[in-house]
């Protein structure tokens, strides 16, 4: 017997649907994703903490599941919304249905619903709070519980989803990075290694003392959910670090390198999440496609006052996606070169962080 759910809204509306995955009942905000492929991943994305995903290509689980593409040790997401949920996946690597692995992690799905329509009340209005029940639950009660939630920029979510204690791997290589972790990847963890550099994962608040013992010859900034402000501890490391070491900041690492030089963040309206968005390098006019997971961005005019440059530009929208310092040897992206499943047009920038490392 098909199972209904419910996703409420903070505008009132209330979705039916048919449930799947875990019986439950999870809040979050609400956000869209355009990617066709790479479910496994955004689920999996610790930067997707605190927010109820759906995807907009109306399709999902049709490949299944492999732990070979996750990028964290389980879902990270509140909840998971889809047009059309397919129970019968074909693909050689898949271990467990989509319906299963939400099952196995206590997650909570709803397909069945018009996924354009919500995807438009998004774009429309913004990213909205809201409830995903899939246990029985009356109209009033859910929108209650999405009423008196809190909203996603009074949450340390950074605090649920990073390290509690230093991570080595690659220990035998001659070169090491750190990692100042706010919500790291497995692809961008793997990226260094394949590069045979040493990778440190250390928590965000780590003394500058500390870090400085593992022997790193640079540093990474790390992705991570919520509001880059909420992780002040990570910003005074990078102002501590910024003479010492060459310096690369990823997504919420972007955001956190403009903080330590003085820049401003804005909440977007709806941000940018999937694996279409074009990029525009204002150095050499190349264009990229980018895999992009983000509700907060650097406010461009902010830059100005500051010693970082904006180097790289959304076209959509004109956003910051890329800085530089303007002496030393730190930089930033917006977007993910670490993407999986894709694109990888922008994985040169791990060649480059490597060659600082190497020869600072």
């Amino acid at each position: 017997m098909p199972i209904i759910a419910k996703l409420a809204l903070e505008d009132g509306t209330i979705y039916q649907g048919e449930g799947f995955g875990f019986q439950t009942i999870k809040a979050g905000e609400v956000v869209f994703a355009t990617g066709m492929t790479g479910y496994v991943e955004s689920l999996t994305d610790p930067s997707y903490k605190g927010q109820i995903l759906m995807s907009t290509y109306p399709l999902q689980g049709n490949y299944g599941i492999s732990r070979d593409w996750f990028q964290s040790e389980g879902i990270k997401a509140e909840g998971y919304i889809v047009r059309e949920h397919n129970s019968h996946p074909s693909h050689s690597k898949s271990e467990e249905t989509l319906s299963e692995f939400l099952n196995r992690y206590e997650i909570p799905g709803i397909s069945g619903i018009d996924t354009r329509s919500l995807t438009l009340k998004i774009r429309e209005h913004g990213t909205m709070k809201g409830v995903l029940a899939t246990e029985d639950i009356e109209n009033h009660e859910i929108l209650d519980m999405v009423e008196n939630q809190p909203e996603i920029v009074e949450l340390d979510l950074v605090d649920q989803v990073c390290v509690s204690k230093p991570q080595i791997y690659g220990d035998d290589f001659k070169h090491r990075a750190g990692v100042l972790d706010c919500g790291i990847k497995r692809n961008s963890i793997n990226a260094l290694l394949k590069r045979e550099i040493g990778v440190v994962v250390l928590p965000y608040k780590s003394d500058v003392k500390d870090i400085v013992d593992y022997d790193i010859d640079a540093l990474l900034v790390s992705s991570g959910p919520g509001d880059p402000t909420r992780v002040k501890e990570a910003a005074q490391n990078v102002r501590d670090l910024k003479e010492k070491m060459p310096i690369f900041g990823i997504c919420l690492g972007q955001q956190i390198i403009g903080l330590a030089f003085g820049a401003k963040i804005y909440k977007m309206k709806f941000g940018h999440r999937g694996i279409n968005q074009p990029v525009k390098d204002l150095n050499t006019g190349k264009v990229c496609i980018t895999s992009q997971n983000h509700g907060f961005t650097v406010d461009p005019q902010s830059v100005d006052d500051t010693s970082l440059r904006m180097n790289q530009i959304n076209l959509n929208d004109g956003t910051p996606e890329g800085l530089e310092h303007q002496e030393l040897p730190i930089s930033s992206v917006q977007y993910h070169p670490e993407a999986g499943p894709g694109p990888h047009d922008t994985d040169y920038y791990f060649d480059n962080f490597v060659d600082a490392l190497k020869n600072y």
